[in-house]
Formats: structure tokens, C-alpha cells, sequence
């Protein structure tokens, strides 16, 4: 799954680059998307992020690639690869921002592991 992100001033730290929150969050976010839409009907929450290591700096007005591809499915719980890549689309040109491998379980209404459907 592939989605893209403009970054606006509102994103920026005070030294005038990405916050490193936001980009956690659009991380999570989008292996939760890339979750929900694989398993439909099935309700997720992360519980790992396996690291946390900004490569590059992002600036007002980056277009942001996140490319979430799916690694690994346990009997509750499914993990994703997410890199994020700044740059010319899909061109050589393209840096790693950031990538992680994000885990996420299903949980039932009362927050409790439920197995994901075969």
C-alpha cells in the first residue's frame, strides 16, 4: 500500500523541520489503515514499533511517500514494514526518511486479543 503526506507549517518543530511526533503518527496511522483494510471488520490497536530512527530532515512543503507492505501474521497479531521516502515520487532520487516495522492485534469491544480471521 502506498499513500503520500504534504507536510505544512503546522508539522514543523521550532527549528523549522518535521516534528518527529507527527511522523510517528502518520507512521502508526497508516500501518493501521494498511491493517483495517486487509482485515476488514476487525478492530486493531499498535502495541510495537520496533525503531525509532529519523534518517533525514523533512522541511515545510515535502511530499512525503509511505510504502506499507505486511511481514508477518500471528494468530492475533499483524505486522508491517512502513518506509517513508522524501523526494521525486518514485525516482532513484528518492531518500529513506524513516522506516520501522509496526505491530498491531486485534482486539474484541472489551480491548481483549481475539484472533484474526484465517
Amino acid at each position: 500500500m502506498q499513500n503520500h503526506k504534504l507536510v505544512m507549517r503546522e508539522h514543523l518543530n521550532h527549528y523549522g523541520y518535521l516534528f518527529g511526533g507527527n511522523l510517528l503518527k502518520w507512521v502508526d496511522e497508516h500501518a493501521w489503515i494498511g491493517a483495517t483494510m486487509e482485515f476488514p471488520g476487525c478492530s486493531f490497536v499498535t502495541i510495537a514499533m520496533d525503531n525509532v530512527e529519523f534518517r533525514k530532515s523533512v522541511g515545510e512543503g515535502t511530499i512525503l511517500r509511505f510504502e506499507v507492505d505486511r511481514t508477518k501474521t500471528g494468530r492475533t497479531s499483524v505486522q508491517y514494514e512502513v518506509n517513508v521516502f522524501r523526494g521525486e515520487g518514485g525516482s532513484a532520487k528518492a531518500d529513506v526518511v524513516f522506516s520501522t516495522h509496526v505491530t498491531l492485534v486485534r482486539v474484541d469491544e472489551q480491548g481483549h486479543k481475539t484472533p484474526l480471521p484465517s
